[in-house]
């Protein structure tokens, strides 16, 4: 499903150039549930950002399903972006003055997701424990339960590919609990995700793991 070869993201620094990755090569299978891990500043978000068509390398190619995407032109890009791919990132990005339910809707109708969406995002919030809290806005929410709303908004419109940046950073361990069992029943049901830690407890979750350090590929398994 995802090839990277030979990525690299270089920036300039006080001292010279930074590789924020060096020299990627990956390899994803449709249905993996790969887990990418490193310390601080090793790339995990930068490649997770690669990989998802908001970051372009400064070499390198990034193909899924068979298309390059930072081939495509920036509209494509985006569009194909916002069809296939759900994001989970550690902050959760809800819009303060929209309920819960709004909240998700609104990633329904920007995937282009026609008509009432009402039951879908009532059975998506149910699976979460959030099927009495759609009414509430962020503010009323607790953190774990604005996670939840986080990522049913990232998974409703079903698409093939999740992407979570240290999505348990902010979580305590009951509702990080919460949150990797319902990754893991999201993968049971065929959808690709990429996840990056460094909580290493996180580290059995998926089928792969992938180490970073210092912009490379370190260790698999």
């Amino acid at each position: 499903m995802i090839q990277t070869h030979n990525v690299t993201k270089t920036y300039s620094g006080a001292e010279g150039p930074v590789h924020a990755l060096d020299g990627v090569d990956l390899s994803i299978q449709a249905g993996d549930f790969v887990v990418v891990h490193g310390s601080s500043g090793s790339g995990k978000t930068t490649l997770l950002q690669a990989l998802g068509g908001m970051l372009r390398p400064t070499s390198g190619t990034v193909v899924i399903q068979g298309d390059d995407i930072y081939a495509l032109s920036t509209v494509r890009r985006g569009q194909y972006r916002k069809r296939h791919v759900g994001f989970i990132f550690q902050k959760f990005f809800l819009l303060p003055y929209l309920t819960a339910f709004d909240n998700i809707r609104l990633s329904m109708v920007l995937r282009g997701h026609r008509g009432n969406h009402k039951q879908t995002i009532e059975d998506v919030a149910t699976r979460l424990g959030m099927g009495n809290r759609l009414g509430h806005r962020p503010s009323q929410l607790s953190v774990g339960e604005q996670q939840r709303i986080a990522v049913a908004r990232a998974i409703v419109g079903e698409p093939q590919l999740i992407l979570a940046d240290e999505p348990t950073g902010n979580l305590d361990r009951k509702n990080a609990e919460v949150f990797a069992s319902f990754l893991s029943e999201e993968n049971q049901r065929g959808r690709t995700i990429v996840l990056v830690t460094h909580d290493e407890s996180l580290l059995d979750l998926g089928n792969r793991t992938v180490q970073l350090r210092s912009g490379q590929i370190s260790g698999t398994a």
